[in-house]
């Protein structure tokens, strides 16, 4: 190990798109201050949302590449610690230490930024192997799972969250045959109203999605899922799309507080005056939040506060747009926990429900078909997440 040569003002641990659009917003702020990003892939730049449809547009891995590490770190000056992991981080002498593929180093840091993101929560079947079912979290995950395809085969999707219905609607319109297997009664349970959520099924049963629902996997073998009411499902490839698990280990270890996220503050300040926390692996005070609205947003708040302006992240309600072509569907979901009823209009596939608490106040919505262009107009009228 050497010693603590490398220094910087702000280390951002953390390629993703959260860490990606950090470096932006601070090289708007401020051309000179010293950014380092660490990260465990090659660094290159891709919109991950975009990996969800990527399939019935014919695009490869690489074809959702925008910028490649070399030509980002130059655009941005900004120094890439490229296939290197972040394995301690060391409070009180505010430092890093890290594997290359050199060897272990040590980075010092003024400021430290945690955008490790989240990780697929494992999912290993009995009978299947000491391996958890493939997940697609990364684009070297896409790579991965794609490059084993041929036209024409089953695939078998464990969950019918927002990943699972995506990958589902992607997946038959490339040609594919497509099983989706999950507990629930209806696909995006947690999101949608059971109307809606049956409207969804439907038109995804009708572009050639067949659903196993209220049903688990008891096993599965190679080519072979048998669930628990003992139909067995014939398939070439699976993916597991139950979830995703905030990465809090590194924080953790370190002694930050840490609850389903790294706990931040409005600034998105740790439990350490000298590290922060954005993305899918930080828990605010509105929870953690898996989206790529809040993400941008918290993004321009700490470059601010990074670059000697304290900045709260404010953040009003966010519509998220469902990637499934079959139903065009916008949500903007209650907080958890929330009391009150869904009031549903419209007929076919342009439908508005409304999430209306017992005070009648308005707290989340879905839209499909046409009424998705609501989608602004009814978030101004909605609650904030956050609040300065």
């Amino acid at each position: 190990m050497t010693n603590a040569s490398n220094k910087t003002d702000i280390l951002i641990v953390g390629s993703g798109m959260a860490g990606m659009t950090l470096v932006r917003e601070v090289r708007k702020l401020d051309k000179d201050v010293t950014v380092h990003m660490i990260t465990a892939d090659d660094g290159a730049q891709y919109s991950k949302p975009m990996i969800s449809n990527a399939f019935a547009q014919g695009k490869g891995a690489d074809d959702l590449v925008q910028k490649d590490a070399d030509t980002f770190a130059a655009e941005f000056s900004v120094t890439m610690w490229t296939h290197t992991d972040v394995f301690a981080i060391n409070r009180s002498s505010k430092s890093v230490l890290i594997n290359t593929l050199n060897g272990r180093d040590v980075i010092e840091y003024g400021q430290l930024v945690l955008a490790v993101g989240a990780s697929p929560r494992p999912f290993t079947p009995e009978g299947y192997g000491p391996i958890p079912l493939p997940s697609v979290n990364s684009l070297d995950d896409y790579r991965h799972w794609r490059g084993e395809f041929a036209p024409g085969e089953r695939i078998l999707i464990v969950g019918a969250g927002l990943i699972g219905v995506e990958f589902s609607n992607d997946l038959v319109n490339a040609g594919f045959g497509v099983d989706v297997v999950d507990i629930a009664s209806q696909p995006l349970g947690r999101l949608l109203p059971n109307e809606l959520g049956q409207l969804l099924q439907e038109r995804l049963e009708q572009a050639g999605v067949s659903f196993h629902l209220g049903r688990t996997i008891e096993r599965m073998s190679v080519n072979e899922a048998v669930l628990d009411n003992g139909l067995k499902v014939s398939y070439d490839h699976a993916l597991s799309a139950i979830g995703l698990v905030p990465n809090t280990k590194l924080a953790q270890e370190c002694g930050l507080k840490v609850d389903q996220g790294i706990l931040v503050d409005p600034f998105l300040m740790t439990s350490d005056p000298h590290i922060y926390a954005l993305g899918d692996c930080a828990q605010t005070q509105a929870g953690v939040l898996p989206y790529v609205q809040p993400l941008m947003i918290e993004a321009r708040a700490l470059a601010k506060t990074l670059v000697d302006d304290p900045t709260q992240v404010e953040l009003p309600a966010l519509p998220v747009a469902v990637k499934t072509p079959a139903l065009p569907t916008v949500v903007c979901p209650p907080a958890p926990g929330a009391k009150g009823k869904w009031a549903i209009e419209g007929v076919g596939l342009d439908r508005r429900a409304v999430f209306v608490a017992e005070n009648g106040h308005s707290l989340g919505f879905v839209l499909t078909g046409a009424e998705t262009k609501q989608r602004m107009s009814l978030s101004r009228e909605m609650p904030a997440l956050l609040a300065a």
